[in-house]
């Protein structure tokens, strides 16, 4: 017993060593990354550095504070988050992306108003760090000795409430300063309804994506912007290092006093991997871990093992209590039953392969059915396993797959559903005909009616159902056809169920999806929704109307920003019937086909909000109404979208993505 206590603590010594040199080694190669935070108000200083002219006060930060019995003119003062960014990579030669939001509020106080406030990007900071002399039409930003510096230094947008040189426009202006307070443009805000000096919230919404830089602003007066008041290309590279701080500066003058208040501030950048140039430390880590793994005791290694298969076995019981708690759980099968249906797995009755694993082709109890088997390395095998079983077995409807069975024996993931003859629709589309002879193009007949089976499958799914369903990876490949050719929506592994009106949160550090099918704001947001689905069924129905894959454009010569902007060119041009697959040759519906293609450019929409439900592509499908109206020209991609409700609830029927979820690859069944 003696010597098991002193093996056990051995192992766990040789453990907590290792784990303390790799901790330590680690420190070696801390770098600058991305920067992520957000304030829906400020209760303290925590997480800022501020001048002494800045503070605190009533939840807001007020760069220029007011104090009791101490005048607010004549001052300057600067605020920045603690942490820097790696804004750009010299090594990599690429510049990071970055997303700012904040709320200001500038009050006038007794005397005339002036002089502002600004965003700053700038190289340094701490109490000392701000010019001297920087208050009045200096705006804390620079002096008259610092003024014009060819020093990289500071990046500014400037808010200015006081017309104090001759080029400024007027007394309500946004403009850009570079190492500067005289602004490289600028622009009037007295022409977009906002004056920031007013004592009211003004929303500003400052985007750069490594080449220009975008700013939208709003209040209660004018609501949302489409479109940015001030843009301009800008390399942010050429007058800044590459890392830096983010904050605010402002200043009051000598005869003018307004509050500079900072209510909310919310901050997300992209990430510059510069890890490859510390690989000799990772090479000295992984030399040093391999020689204290290899010093593991014999003892040490069959208690891992036991204990591994310990954690198997709770795991097995953990996913089968899930399973089993659902009152519609289908049948549970032995594995051997599946190696006999299946012929062991034999190759020769492989049906696809897909990211999750392979599909084969069984037969049990004299019925044939197709068997999922998912990949044994697969990191998301177990929770995809798990949420196809408890969402596709509460659903009942004629276009949807139906689950037949599971079996989880012997670390071995396997689903049972009924087969479709005719496969997926993918390959139905795409077949090689150098492959197979026969002509298997699908006629236009039976393309609709694919299309409105679909449709009714995602309505039910949306809003047919005790519980709403995203699907999440809706594509060709995920769509069968049983022998009829009636289309019924399977793969159901990233799908997610909540109640009605109730919003489900995960975390996550991947968005899921197929690329070519994902809205633009999902890789924004990380967010799914509604919307996110019937955008992808939007290309869902593009690639069954043109014959055309999303968006491979190796495949096609003539796409200009995959199949959504093709299309969209064509309806711009009135030639929108040109997109139909030239195989059919002719021979289809023009009305229901022009109907198919504007119902598709409907649900591809940039706006998540312009996007029409599925009840109403199914209204359009069926006759009982017209198409959604939609722009001549493709709208560019906004964030945020018109409708401020967005942010709130986004219909009531977000997912905000939670687990770590791998995007898909386009393979079929």
């Amino acid at each position: 017993m003696f010597v098991m206590k002193f093996h056990k603590f051995l192992c766990f010594s040789r453990v907590v060593n290792l784990l303390a040199i790799a901790t330590l080694l680690s420190g070696l190669i801390i770098q600058v990354e991305c920067l992520n935070f957000n304030f829906p108000n400020f209760p303290s200083e925590d997480d800022l550095i501020m001048t002494t002219n800045a503070s605190i006060f009533d939840g807001a930060i007020q760069v220029t504070k007011e104090a009791r019995g101490i005048s607010i003119t004549d001052l300057s003062g600067r605020v920045w988050y603690k942490k820097q960014f790696k804004l750009w990579s010299r090594k990599k030669n690429i510049t990071a992306s970055f997303n700012s939001t904040f709320v200001l509020n500038i009050s006038p106080q007794s005397g005339p108003v002036g002089e502002g406030l600004a965003f700053i990007l700038t190289t340094e900071s701490g109490r000392s760090s701000i010019p001297q002399n920087s208050q009045g039409k200096w705006l804390g930003i620079a002096n008259a000795t610092t003024n014009g510096s060819t020093t990289k230094d500071i990046v500014a947008v400037e808010f200015d409430t006081k017309k104090s040189y001759p080029d400024d426009f007027d007394d309500n202006h946004v403009g850009i300063d570079v190492n500067s307070i005289n602004s490289i443009k600028q622009v009037s805000l007295n022409d977009h309804n906002v004056n920031i000096s007013s004592a009211q919230d003004v929303t500003v919404n400052i985007q750069y994506n490594g080449t220009s830089l975008f700013v939208f602003m709003t209040n209660e007066t004018v609501g949302s912007q489409y479109n940015p008041i001030l843009s301009m290309p800008l390399n942010l590279s050429e007058f800044l290092p590459e890392d830096v701080f983010v904050g605010f500066s402002a200043s009051t003058g000598k005869n003018t006093a307004q509050l500079n208040c900072v209510k909310s501030w919310q901050f997300d950048s992209t990430e510059i991997d510069d890890a490859a140039d510390q690989l000799w430390v990772w090479i000295v880590i992984a030399v040093i871990l391999v020689s204290l793994i290899c010093g593991f005791s014999l003892l040490c290694y069959l208690r891992m093992k036991y204990r591994g298969q310990q954690v198997r076995d709770d795991d097995r019981r953990d996913v089968e209590q899930q399973i089993q708690s659902s009152a519609t759980a289908p049948m549970k099968f032995r594995l051997k039953e599946l190696k006999h249906a299946t012929g062991n797995f034999n190759p020769k009755n492989e049906l696809g392969r897909g990211g999750c694993g392979i599909v084969y082709k069984g037969l049990l109890d004299s019925k044939e059915v197709a068997v999922k088997r998912f990949s044994k390395d697969s990191s998301q095998g177990k929770q995809d396993f798990v949420a196809e079983i408890t969402t596709i077995g509460n659903l009942h409807h004629k276009n949807i797959v139906k689950l037949i069975g599971w079996c989880y024996e012997c670390n071995e993931l396997l689903l049972i559903y009924e087969f479709m003859p005719n496969r997926s629709l993918e390959k139905l589309i795409f077949r090689n005909k150098s492959q197979d002879p026969e002509d298997s193009t699908l006629s236009w007949e039976m393309r609709h009616g694919i299309i409105c089976g679909v449709t009714q499958a995602l309505d039910y799914i949306h809003n047919g159902c005790a519980k709403r369903v995203l699907h999440r990876d809706i594509k060709a490949s995920n769509i069968m056809l049983d022998s009829e050719f009636n289309a019924c929506l399977g793969d159901f592994g990233l799908a997610r169920t909540f109640q009605v009106g109730e919003i489900t949160h995960h975390s996550t550090k991947e968005v899921a999806g197929t690329p070519g099918y994902m809205a633009p704001e999902s890789f924004l947001t990380g967010r799914a929704t509604v919307q996110t689905d019937v955008y992808a069924f939007g290309v869902l129905l593009l690639e069954v109307a043109c014959g055309r894959k999303p968006g491979n454009q190796n495949d096609q010569n003539n796409y200009s920003n995959g199949i959504v902007g093709w299309v969209w060119e064509l309806y711009k041009s009135e030639r929108i019937i040109d997109a139909i697959d030239t195989r059919l040759s002719g021979d289809f519906d023009e009305e229901q086909a022009e109907c198919v293609l504007k119902l598709a450019l409907a649900c591809c929409h940039p706006n998540p909000h312009q996007r029409p439900t599925t009840r109403t592509v199914l209204q359009a499908l069926t006759g009982e109404a017209a198409p959604p109206p939609i722009p001549k020209e493709k709208p560019a991609f906004m964030w945020p979208p018109m409708d401020p409700s967005f942010k709130e609830d986004l219909n009531n029927c977000s997912l905000e993505i939670g687990e770590i979820t791998p995007i898909t690859v386009q393979n079929g069944r």
